[in-house]
């Protein structure tokens, strides 16, 4: 199994402004840092599964 570095959560953010969000139109979701300034997901991924959503934390070294 590969060991992956940790990446440093991006400059500004936090663990707590971690959001999934959903598309209204095709149910698609996301998740990523939010910013409340100007209401977007920045370092967005696409959500499959339960099995992503842990991924992107474990990407940043953070736990739930």
């Amino acid at each position: 199994m590969k060991s992956r570095k940790t990446l440093p959560i991006p400059q500004g953010f936090t663990a707590s402004d971690i959001k999934v969000e959903s598309s209204i139109c095709t149910g698609e979701k996301t998740i990523g840092f939010y910013s409340p300034a100007d209401k977007k997901l920045h370092f967005a991924e696409l959500v499959r599964s339960q099995a992503d959503i842990e991924a992107f934390y474990e990407k940043y070294g953070i736990s739930r």
